[in-house]
């Protein structure tokens, strides 16, 4: 059985940003080997925050046409709904893990998925949350 890899936002915007410089190199050898094992987990969430971070500034280098035909290319992943139970089950990791709500809804997207690994720059790394690992792919 091959492991499934939920991915933060922030690695997939580092992977379209051309700003990144190694990040961008990281981020895409990343999303590059997901593509090719077919293991990469996404979810709604996380979707909607990359689209967001790809249009939402003005002057943004990016057409809204394109970030929506990546977002379509994305969606072809395993994409995890969420719905108010997961919104439950996050408050009761925030509250138990002391971490923020916005990272508690990542972990669950990501335990509700059965990824057992999470890559993300902004969750705390080397962190084990009830058998998911939490790993910051730039460290």
């Amino acid at each position: 059985m091959t492991e499934k890899v939920f991915l933060d936002s922030d690695i997939l915007v580092a992977a379209h940003d051309r700003d990144a410089g190694e990040k961008r190199a990281i981020a895409e050898q990343v999303i590059r080997q997901l593509w090719r094992d077919q293991t990469g987990v996404l979810s709604m969430l996380v979707l909607q925050e990359f689209y967001v971070a790809l249009v939402g500034t003005e002057g943004s280098p990016v057409p809204r046409r394109a970030a929506r035909e990546l977002v379509d290319a994305y969606s072809t992943w395993t994409i995890v709904p969420l719905g108010p139970a997961d919104m439950l089950t996050a408050s009761d990791l925030e509250e138990r893990h002391r971490m923020p709500f916005h990272d508690a809804i990542i972990v669950a997207a990501a335990r509700k998925s059965r990824a057992t690994l999470l890559l993300s720059e902004r969750i705390a790394p080397a962190r084990h949350v009830t058998g998911l690992e939490i790993r910051n792919p730039f460290a």
